[in-house]
């Protein structure tokens, strides 16, 4: 929301720069995005002035050579191009050495030959107005202010002023208004409020002659208020109301529309105006849509609306959808005469709801979704009605419509003097609560504990317990003045459980290999399943769907990480960067029976390009399936884990080079708690990459196995006993289950087994292979020698022999 500040200092005016009205209003809770400067940058160089005469330019039949009295001996000379440009007007000029808006700084120029000293201008260049080709014309626009030439530009036009960017919470409309803002400033600083600006309402109560309203849908427009003004005369608005709109982010249009964004932006109150001679019959019914009726809206686009939807319709049909935008057929004209002046109230989740499946938003229904009070419908009206009196001539009819029931009373919550020092850790004395929270409009009246405080109407929805109460006291009172202290704990000590702190080793062991952490999107599109090949029935398809998303492309909630690591993948080698080392840890989630979803943190790891940079030693290593799995390995030995993989089919990996990961869970069957290998050639190719590896584990599982507390075993002060061991076995038998077999059968002074050499060739005979392996004995009583291994060594042999195994040599 942009607050142009002369606007808000009409209403309070602290004696501050506007970097110290940033730094309070923030301090407090209203933030500051950022301070905008709108219009020129210096008032210096811009002055009234007056055209003496007017002559068509010798050499362009477009231009006019204009001598312009600006309170000088002589008069100056200005070339002007403006349709509308004349002797005898007073004007607005730019003298050489200005600086424009858009940072042009003006020099003395020459145009088809003849000289000019400077510039007149128009509304767009000073950013006051749209204004169309023609100049400004002073002395048509400004009856009460002194228009002498040579007085400075500044006096009479608001040429320039410092505009604040406000980010207004979801739980705070009131300020969506500029005098709900200058209320945040009035507690904030001490300094005086205004009286409300729509203190003086002209209007009066009463029956309404000549329109009538119906509200059929009351539980969707808690009130509905109109009135008629008559004899209205349609024009540009005055240069002041422009400028403030155009500041504020809005486009002036006419005095009429004008005012009511005007009326909008000082309230916080959308408006609407209806040309009454154009609403057929005189009567507006509020209800809701038919599933399929259509209305063209202002914009000129056709809508078609659905039953939740609320349309406000006359004689002949719809003629705006309320809330979110007026239509076409009963819009303020160039000849409208009378203008009903419609102020109503909302559901805001229906308004919100409204927006999003229309794709259609606007200033009015992202005000209303926030949740804006019956009470403030009045005050735009008395706002809109006055200034419809000043500016359009208008007479305003007697009686206003006004629908709905009496609002609440105020909600009186109770505010224990205790309770504040108990929260804050500091005292604020009852008298300080009560000038605090009358500064912000609410009432309050001394008890013996406190206070009694009733909320104001604006306030109702956000203020609803004492604690809500304590906040206001001590945002306003100075959140950075309450002393740094720790809750109260009874004997608590904080720490990391069990899985928080094998998630943490974890990530640190990955970046100890030299990954780097990505951090992706818990959403995702539903076409990643179909670039992932994933059957219809498989596991992953079981995706949480989001009701309300965003976008397509974050409509399901990911199944896996591997969606955002193949993104950043992408990202990298698109980017020169081929050789890409990667991990995610996050939580990735499935569909299950019941309301909740099922939910698991996973950790992710994928490789791409080379494993190590070119150097002079040759060529370097691509990433492969053996290059995750040490990267795995690495992560599980880490934690103690006795794991194991074993061949395993997904769709998104390549069939000959994947695998389940298995953990031992404290004696228990080996449980499965992730995959690993080399992704698909055509999933790989679909994100633009070459050969990729990657793994992912449930690290729920794998903390439900791994020990809280390691173990350690002294070392062995008895040498180990190796023995070498070649065996040839079909090239279908994996290496993993030879080590398996062989752990089975060498019992408890088996220390260590590992593959070593891997032969295939003719010496071995076709399909087949030879693994070497040497087996590590050891125990802790006393030296083994080759007479105690031997028996262990033909149960080896024999346990590979069912396997389809035979010793070599």
């Amino acid at each position: 929301m942009r607050v142009p500040l002369p606007w808000l200092r009409e209403y309070c005016d602290p004696p501050l720069d506007a970097r110290a009205i940033e730094e309070r209003l923030t301090m407090t809770g209203t933030k500051v995005e950022a301070i905008h400067h709108h219009g020129v940058a210096s008032t210096e160089g811009f002055l009234v002035g007056r055209v003496l005469t007017a002559e068509q330019h010798p050499d362009a039949d477009r231009l006019k050579v204009c001598a312009v009295d600006l309170g000088e001996a002589e008069p100056a000379q200005i070339v002007c191009g403006a349709p509308n440009v004349a002797a005898g007007q007073t004007v607005a000029v730019a003298r050489p050495g200005a600086v424009m808006p858009d940072g042009t700084k003006l020099k003395q120029a020459k145009l088809r030959g003849v000289a000019s000293e400077g510039m007149i201008l128009s509304e767009s260049e000073l950013e006051i107005g749209s204004g169309g080709e023609g100049i400004i014309v002073l002395d048509e626009m400004i009856l009460d202010a002194e228009l002498a030439p040579g007085t400075p530009l500044a006096d009479v036009l608001p040429i320039a002023m410092d505009v604040i960017e406000l980010e207004i919470t979801p739980n705070r409309p009131d300020c969506l208004g500029i005098y709900g803002v200058a209320r945040e400033l009035h507690a904030a600083t001490g300094a005086p409020l205004a009286p409300a600006p729509w203190a003086d309402d002209p209007g009066s109560a009463g029956p309404l002659a000549g329109a009538d309203v119906v509200v059929e849908c009351p539980e969707l427009c808690p009130r509905f208020t109109a009135r008629v003004l008559e004899d209205v005369t349609i024009a540009p608005s005055p240069p002041w109301l422009k400028a403030r709109l155009t500041a504020a982010g809005q486009r002036p249009i006419n005095n009429v529309v004008d005012i009511t964004n005007y009326a909008m932006l000082l309230s916080g109150q959308p408006l609407h105006a209806f040309d009454l001679d154009r609403v057929a019959g005189a009567r507006l019914t509020v209800r809701r849509a038919g599933d399929g009726e259509q209305v063209q809206t202002l914009d000129g686009q056709t809508r078609t609306l659905d039953s939740e939807m609320v349309v406000i319709e006359d004689s002949e049909g719809p003629t705006s959808i309320a809330g979110v935008m007026g239509g076409a057929r009963s819009e303020v004209q160039p000849d409208t005469k009378r203008v009903l002046l419609e102020v109503a109230s909302w559901n805001g989740p229906n308004i919100h709801r409204t927006s999003w499946a229309l794709g259609l938003r606007s200033e009015a229904s992202g005000r209303f979704e926030k949740g804006l009070q019956p009470e403030q419908c009045l005050h735009a009206q008395a706002i809109a009605t006055r200034l419809m009196e000043k500016l359009c001539g208008a007479s305003v009819a007697a009686g206003t419509i006004d629908i709905g029931p009496e609002p609440p009373a105020p909600a009186v919550i109770g505010l224990r003097e205790a309770r504040v020092r108990a929260i804050l850790g500091v005292d604020v004395s009852a008298e300080r609560q009560t000038e605090i929270l009358a500064a912000l409009d609410f009432s309050s009246i001394q008890t013996p504990e406190g206070l009694e405080v009733s909320v104001p109407p604006l306030r109702r929805e956000d203020v609803t317990r004492e604690v809500d109460l304590i906040e206001e006291v001590a945002r306003i009172d100075g959140l950075e003045r309450l002393p740094a202290t720790l809750p109260a704990r009874r004997g608590a000590a904080g720490k990391l459980t069990h899985a928080q702190r094998l998630r943490r080793a974890a990530e640190d062991a990955l970046v100890g290999c030299g990954l780097h952490e990505i951090v992706g999107w818990s959403f995702t599109e539903p076409a990643l399943l179909d670039r992932l090949r994933l059957p219809s029935d498989h596991e992953m398809r079981q995706v949480v769907v989001v009701e309300n998303p965003l976008s397509d492309g974050q409509s399901i909630m990911r199944p896996t990480l591997l969606g955002s690591l193949l993104d950043a993948a992408r990202q990298n080698v698109t980017r020169n960067g081929p050789d890409v080392a990667i991990f995610e840890s996050g939580t990735v989630y499935r569909r299950k029976d019941g309301p909740l979803a099922g939910e698991h943190h996973a950790l992710g790891a994928l490789l791409t390009g080379a494993l190590a940079p070119r150097s002079w030693r040759g060529e370097t290593v691509q990433v492969d399936f053996f290059a995750a799995k040490a990267l795995l390995g690495a992560l599980l030995e880490r934690f103690h884990l006795d794991w194991s993989v074993r061949p395993g089919s997904w769709p998104f990996l390549h069939p000959g080079r994947s695998a389940e990961v298995l953990v031992n869970s404290r004696g228990a069957d080996p449980v499965r708690v992730g995959f690993l290998g080399e992704l698909h050639p055509l999933v790989a190719d679909s994100w633009g990459l070459e050969r990729t590896a990657a793994f992912a584990v449930d690290l729920g599982k794998l903390a439900a196995a791994a020990e809280p507390v390691v173990s350690f075993a002294p070392f062995g002060s008895f040498p180990a006993l190796r023995q070498d061991l070649a065996v040839t076995l079909p090239v279908s038998v994996p290496a993993a289950a030879v080590i398996e077999r062989v752990r089975a059968k060498a019992g408890k002074s088996l220390e260590r087994v590992e593959i070593f050499d891997v032969y295939s060739g003719t010496q071995v005979g076709e399909g087949r292979r030879s693994l070497a392996l040497a087996l590590t004995f050891r125990t802790l009583e006393r030296t083994l020698t080759d007479e105690d291994i031997a028996p262990v060594r033909e149960k080896i042999v024999a346990a590979l022999a069912e396997i389809g195994g035979e010793l070599r040599g």
